[in-house]
């Protein structure tokens, strides 16, 4: 199993997340309309924890994949191994997770009721991905193991103890 290079990695996070993250982001955001009008200072702060623990969460699984899963996160190129490790032992998808959170911190930072739509959005649109596309493809690439994994492990709400079966290593 040879696994991606570095720089399949990068395009495979500049087109997706970067784009979900940053450019869409920047060609919504209206300052004008603003999610709350009596704007706080811990909302700005609430959007930089949000948002940081997000992108770390993000990098940490990006990194699981590579090392673990030895893929990226793009469906062009996807693991070779089931990961069930790290965050992957609490849900089922904690990189979206960690995007969705980025997504947040910068709603809460901007006090953007677009970027709080797009997050929305965004969040509807990997659940029926997940549901419709992803999950069938990892059942028939991964099979039992996957279907175990998926029975004992939720899609978005994490457990509380982390998930004890086939851990990639």
């Amino acid at each position: 199993m040879n696994n991606p290079s570095l720089v399949k990695h990068i395009r495979d996070i500049l087109i997706l997340p970067f784009s979900v993250t940053v450019i869409i982001p920047y060609l919504i955001y209206d300052p004008l309309h603003v999610l709350v009008s009596n704007y706080i200072v811990p909302f700005k702060v609430f959007g930089m924890v949000c948002g940081t623990a997000g992108f770390f969460i993000f990098l940490y699984t990006v990194f699981l994949f590579r090392t673990l899963g030895k893929g990226t996160l793009a469906p062009w190129t996807p693991t070779q191994k089931l990961v069930v490790a790290g965050p992957y032992r609490y849900c089922r998808n904690p990189m979206i997770t960690g995007v969705f959170f980025i997504l947040l911190g910068e709603t809460f930072f901007l006090n953007s009721v677009e970027l709080l739509q797009w997050a929305g959005l965004f969040f509807l649109i990997n659940t029926t991905y997940f549901h419709l596309k992803e999950e069938p493809d990892l059942e028939k690439r991964f099979g039992d193991e996957y279907r175990i994994y998926k029975k004992n492990v939720p899609r978005w709400i994490p457990r509380i103890r982390p998930y004890e079966g086939n851990q990639s290593t």
